[in-house]
């Protein structure tokens, strides 16, 4: 079968390889839908991990074909989401999830690595799961509770699924900053309260026009209590100086250079910078979100690529201002 495999900076070819086999203690899951992730994409920029070819693919659902004899927490026909965290599965692992089977290894030791997902739930939407666990694990890291006035600083896949789960959860004030007009329109369709081109406006004059003003030493700031920064551009030396006193500032985006933050804003704003990773307790969550039918995240994907065409699906990822999020069916 193919997998893809990074095999330098930029470089992903798809690479014959034998079909996986299970061992006592493992399972193999014939992949239905995976998802391109942005940390696919700078993994691939960064050409692999250790200079090795590097196989790619995380964000995915199928049906287990195959299971060790040890193997008690999962079995043949149970319809599973991947979490990739227990293997760095697609991550920097032996395996990756852009093929048609995938060899998920010692579930016996690891049973988490695998969530049995609803009959009802269709494969495209159980390859969301691993992304909207992120969503859900910022939201929580957030720190936000209903009535708060936010800010998201990018509507990329990630950006637009926090601002899908925070709606969810009874938010009526989130401004999204987005450059591209494809990914403003999404945000409108999740319900951003506004949707700002940062091009063309001020950041923080359209935040104090959506969110007021402050008085007395800080009138030139918006009343904004929480920021998400989903960009991974060089904004945050931007919300730190702008940010109201006392707010809360999230990264959840990947940034490659440090930035040069003036600690002086955050120590007499007295402000919380903190980062959120992964999904250490959301993925269940993030099924019972999805099989619920209560948020429509329909507008997270915007291209669907067969299974032999894993290289369009990531010409078209790197698009970033023409695509969300994209996902592969292996079924066909």
């Amino acid at each position: 079968m193919k997998v893809a495999y990074i095999v330098g900076p930029g470089k992903l070819e798809l690479r014959e390889i034998e079909q996986p086999v299970a061992g006592p203690r493992d399972v193999v899951v014939e992949v239905a839908m995976a998802g391109v992730c942005g940390s696919d994409l700078g993994m691939l920029a960064m050409g692999g991990v250790g200079g090795r070819p590097t196989p790619l693919g995380h964000e995915l659902s199928g049906t287990i074909v195959e299971a060790g004899s040890e193997v008690i927490s999962a079995r043949v026909g149970d319809r599973v989401a991947l979490n990739p965290l227990f293997n760095m599965i697609g991550n920097g692992g032996a395996e990756g999830g852009f093929a048609r089977h995938l060899l998920v290894r010692d579930v016996v030791t690891n049973p988490g690595s695998l969530l049995a997902i609803p009959e009802t739930m269709d494969f495209e939407k159980g390859a969301l799961v691993e992304p909207v666990a992120v969503a859900i694990h910022a939201a929580n890291r957030l720190g936000a509770s209903p009535g708060d006035k936010v800010a998201i600083f990018g509507a990329g896949p990630i950006g637009l699924a926090i601002l899908a789960i925070l709606r969810h959860r009874g938010f009526d004030d989130i401004v999204v900053f987005e450059l591209s007009p494809f990914r403003r329109e999404r945000a409108e369709a999740l319900g951003a309260s506004a949707v700002i081109d940062p091009s063309q406006e001020d950041a923080n004059e359209a935040l104090i026009a959506h969110h007021g003003q402050l008085e007395g030493a800080y009138a030139q700031t918006a009343k904004t209590s929480h920021y998400v920064e989903a960009a991974g551009a060089p904004i945050l030396p931007e919300i730190v100086a702008n940010a109201a006193p006392r707010s809360t500032i999230l990264v959840v985006a990947l940034h490659k250079q440090p930035e040069p933050i003036a600690f002086l804003h955050v120590m007499v704003k007295e402000l919380t910078i903190t980062g959120t990773m992964g999904y250490p307790e959301e993925m269940g969550e993030a099924i019972d979100i999805i099989e619920s039918g209560l948020v429509d995240f329909t507008p997270l994907v915007s291209h669907r690529f067969a299974g032999d065409d894993v290289l369009e699906a990531f010409a078209a990822a790197k698009e970033a201002g023409s695509s969300a999020k994209v996902l592969v069916d292996f079924r066909r």
